[in-house]
């Protein structure tokens, strides 16, 4: 990849990241069994889905600010203030492919649900839809007059939704080449998501809440407020019934989004994540069964909670940066984090 290169490593009781349980007695039985230092004896190297229980993922010249792991689990994606988009093989490490075109940081990267298509939200304002076999650009959306902060790609059809500094989350249909929806949320939008249906789109930003907006009305079906400071990333639920905010008042909600629910829709909120005056758009995520939470933070640590009990179950140190999104893998106990000191570690639970 130039000079430098990228680099797989495995990593040993080298100091360089160690897996902390914190749990309760109640997951105990379910995570016990690993701890950095003695890999060896707890892990038969090459049984795994990844090499050894921790690797470290290099190449990228500066911050990763995003990572996602395909709908089959088999590769990952990761966006940087390089500008480039890295795929790598999950079974070995490898970097496969770049993606090169932007001219400006990446700041957030989605896969559709094939495992096919690659969206990337840059700083240099645009959109891109990339092939994730052959590396070509598809699409460049450029229809947001600031930056582009965040993208996701619906779970059913191929649309995708995008928020900007401009203060408007988009819509656009890969077979249009102008936005085939806008809404307006009248500050900067920081992140997005579609939910299940796909009737909703919801959008967070520096005005410390979450809007829900009706697609068909083009207009907020409601608002979910709480938090304190800039909403910089949010999730929805795998059941599709519940959504996940991280804000930079450092608590991280969990919401009801069912369309009926009554009363407030705040059920929960963990405690433990941070962030610093460099004020990076921290994503959060949900592992696939649910049953876990995570976020990315500015303290260098991967912080994992039981959405059960609210409890943090990992504190996982090991970053020389901020920690800027955590990705669960969609079938099995294994995570992978993007920092700003410009590395992936992918590591199992």
């Amino acid at each position: 990849r130039g000079a430098g290169g990228w680099a797989c490593g495995v990593l040993r009781g080298s100091g360089e990241m160690s897996l902390v349980s914190v749990e309760p007695p109640s997951k105990r039985m379910r995570h016990e069994g690993y701890s950095a230092g003695d890999g060896e004896e707890d892990h038969e190297e090459g049984k795994g889905i990844i090499p050894s229980p921790i690797m470290l993922l290099s190449g990228h010249a500066a911050p990763v600010y995003s990572v996602s792991f395909d709908p089959s689990g088999r590769f990952i994606a990761s966006g940087s203030h390089d500008k480039e988009v890295f795929l790598w093989s999950v079974s070995t490490c490898e970097n496969v492919g770049v993606l090169r075109g932007h001219k400006n940081a990446v700041l957030k990267v989605a896969w559709n649900s094939a495992g096919t298509r690659v969206a990337t939200a840059s700083a240099d304002k645009t959109v891109g839809l990339w092939d994730s076999e052959t590396g070509k650009r598809l699409k460049k959306f450029d229809d947001h007059a600031k930056v582009c902060n965040c993208v996701d790609v619906a779970k059913g059809e191929m649309h995708l939704v995008s928020g900007g500094d401009d203060g408007r989350a988009l819509i656009w249909d890969p077979r249009s080449r102008r936005p085939t929806g806008s809404f307006d949320a009248g500050f900067a939008v920081t992140c997005v998501a579609f939910s299940f249906d796909e009737n909703l789109v919801f959008s967070g930003g520096i005005d410390n809440e979450v809007k829900a907006w009706d697609r068909r009305q083009g207009m907020v079906s409601f608002a979910m407020q709480g938090h304190k400071d800039t909403v910089t990333g949010i999730s929805v639920s795998p059941d599709g019934t519940k959504l996940l905010s991280n804000g930079m008042d450092r608590v991280l909600r969990e919401w009801d989004i069912r369309p009926f629910s009554a009363g407030d829709r705040l059920l929960k909120e963990y405690v433990g994540v941070q962030h610093n005056p460099e004020k990076n758009l921290l994503w959060c995520s949900w592992s696939w069964d649910g049953e876990m939470v995570s976020s990315g933070s500015a303290d260098q640590v991967v912080h994992i909670w039981d959405v059960a009990t609210a409890e943090e179950l990992y504190h996982l140190p090991g970053h020389a940066g901020s920690v800027n999104e955590v990705a669960f893998h969609p079938s099995e106990s294994v995570i992978a984090s993007a920092g700003s000191d410009s590395n992936i570690f992918l590591g199992e639970l």
